[in-house]
């Protein structure tokens, strides 16, 4: 314990906890070999950068669809319930990938399914967010939050250095190897204890959704938060084309790599970085003057994404994605913390949905502006851009939200955080 009374590790004796957050990082790392093979076999199998971006916006029309009603589920049906029927979709379509894949079977129907699986994992998300604050006390809910960015981290530095050593002898089995992690994760939930929670009223869809986007829009600390990240993710996200990078940009790879093996070794370096900035979060005290500290990592994330596409040495540019990460995870724990502490029970699956919409939308759509801009000029030009884009959304926001930027503690409500942008 340190001298603050702060107990990093404290969180972790909660048995409910370790089951939550052991199947999710399983899954994580599952999810991640899967993309880094989705990713892999389009490019091989077609050779044009579109198709990654067709990744991209495959898996943003469920997110854009599915979402909001996802979170109503979360609010009135047993989350646990909700979260293993999604599992359980998300388990069968990783099988149907691995027999496509292994039958090189029609790149159409590869998309369905992805579709399909993206579906699924909607279903699941908001609930599995909402459920976090059953199991962990209030007080130690922001380490928890911290512990959970830390170990889906480290997942995805896991899962794609396990996916870029899967690929490189079967492509099929990094589809079967996420099947098999949601199926742990299935097993896990089944023996969870979890207290009981007060419910929304069954039957008023579309009503309880609004009232989700109507909490969001009045509160504009938890707005701005979310939609900085929307927009900083939507354009400097270069994730999508780092196929792109791996076989035609990154020069002369040391020890003899493959361009599989770089692949996954760029795939692992935000993930890197972003377990690095946990790691020092998780050990502090809660964070102090959270709105400052929100902003200048989201520039500096710009920043680094800017010279990560101008980079041709495979070090610069994984030291490069490790600074997006390391950078980014300040942005996660705010945000996520301050949406679910100043969010009523009854309310986080309907405002976890929210949330995911804005910062999901933001990765797969980001992933298709990406490849848009790499078919229409080249992957260089889309990378820049995107970082440059980051910086000037920074820019906008400071003026949009300053009440944001004068968030201190993410516990304590502001004097007032509705109405206007100055709250």
């Amino acid at each position: 314990m340190s001298p603050s009374g702060h107990s990093p590790y404290g969180v972790f004796r909660i048995r409910a906890f370790r089951s939550l957050i052991l199947g999710g990082t399983l899954v994580h790392i599952g999810t991640a070999a899967q993309s880094l093979a989705i990713g892999w076999e389009m490019y091989q199998r077609t050779d044009q950068a579109i198709m990654l971006g067709l990744i991209g916006l495959t898996q943003a029309i469920p997110m854009l669809l599915f979402t909001l009603p996802a979170g109503y589920l979360a609010d009135v049906f047993d989350r646990r319930s909700v979260m293993v029927s999604g599992l359980v979709g998300t388990t069968l379509t990783s099988l149907a990938l691995a027999l496509f894949s292994y039958t090189k079977g029609s790149i159409e129907w590869m998309y369905v399914l992805l579709f399909l699986d993206a579906t699924f994992h909607r279903i699941a998300t908001p609930a599995s967010t909402a459920l976090l604050p059953l199991v962990v006390p209030e007080n130690q809910f922001e380490g928890a939050v911290k512990w959970r960015s830390t170990l889906n981290q480290l997942s995805a530095v896991v899962g794609p250095m396990v996916g870029g050593f899967i690929i490189t002898r079967s492509i099929p089995l990094a589809y079967m190897f996420s099947a098999a992690t949601t199926t742990v994760y299935i097993t896990l939930l089944s023996r969870m204890t979890i207290p009981d929670a007060s419910r929304s009223t069954r039957g008023r869809m579309f009503r309880q959704v609004m009232e989700g986007i109507r909490f969001v829009w009045d509160r504009k600390l938890i707005l701005g938060s979310i939609s900085l990240d929307l927009f900083a993710v939507f354009l400097g996200g270069a994730v999508y084309l780092l196929p792109v990078f791996a076989r035609d940009i990154i020069t002369s790879p040391p020890f003899g790599l493959s361009p599989e093996e770089v692949l996954g070794w760029l795939r692992a370096a935000p993930a890197a970085g972003s377990i690095a900035m946990a790691l020092i979060l998780a050990h502090r005290p809660p964070l102090r003057r959270a709105g400052r500290s929100l902003f200048s990592s989201v520039a500096a994330f710009g920043l680094a994404t800017i010279v990560f596409g101008l980079s041709r040495s495979f070090w610069l540019s994984w030291a490069m994605l490790f600074l997006t990460g390391f950078f980014d995870n300040i942005s996660v724990v705010i945000r996520h913390t301050l949406v679910q502490l100043r969010t009523p029970n009854h309310m986080r699956g309907r405002v976890s949905a929210v949330n995911f919409i804005f910062i999901g939308s933001s990765n797969e759509l980001g992933g298709f502006e990406s490849g848009l801009v790499a078919h229409l000029w080249n992957p260089i030009v889309s990378v820049v851009s995107g970082g440059t884009g980051t910086l000037l959304v920074v820019a906008a926001w400071l003026k949009l939200f300053p009440g944001l930027r004068r968030v201190q503690e993410l516990g304590e409500p502001t004097v007032e955080e509705g109405g206007s942008g100055d709250s």
